[in-house]
């Protein structure tokens, strides 16, 4: 009888990811979703910039690039955001996977995927550089950012306060 639960239980879930899932499948949708992905990425690094610079006695972080729009997006290949401040870099590239919809690498499902590294002069001396794994995933209608970090299993939305933890052990 539990057996039975089980697999009632695991069939709706299998219904509502499809159900989910059924919206991407639209080309167009998924292209006009991976831009917005993009976009609100770019927002994210350049609120932080700009609320960094803002307390700083000069403009000292730098953004690159500093203006994005979403017909920057490259469909194939890597897209890339740098964040440099003093000899200390925070890069994110990021990249559509494979299929239009993944959970190859990440339990939720994600449109965009890619990595965030942070380093500096003194990391790269010692070949250490500091990195997450970043997803763009799609759940329940909603779209958003999350970060993973495999080495400590933890998981979060991409922020301006996580941006600034990274940032903080650079220097």
């Amino acid at each position: 009888m539990a057996q039975e639960d089980r697999i009632a239980r695991l069939a709706r879930q299998i219904e509502a990811a499809q159900k989910a899932e059924r919206p991407l499948a639209d080309p167009e949708q998924l292209a006009l979703l991976r831009r917005q992905g993009a976009g609100e990425l770019h927002g994210i690094c350049a609120e932080f910039v700009t609320s960094l610079n803002s307390r700083l006695g000069r403009q000292a972080v730098e953004l690159a690039p500093a203006e994005y729009s979403p017909e920057n997006l490259r469909e194939t290949g890597a897209n890339l955001i740098q964040i440099l401040a003093e000899g200390r870099l925070i890069q994110i590239a990021f990249e559509a996977p494979a299929q239009p919809v993944s959970t190859e690498k990440f339990l939720v499902p994600y449109v965009l995927e890619g990595e965030l590294r942070a380093y500096n002069q003194e990391l790269l001396q010692r070949f250490e550089v500091r990195s997450r794994l970043l997803f763009y995933c799609v759940e329940q209608g909603r779209a958003g950012w999350r970060w993973f970090d495999w080495r400590t299993r933890k998981t979060g939305p991409v922020n301006g306060p996580m941006l600034a933890e990274l940032m903080e052990a650079l220097f």
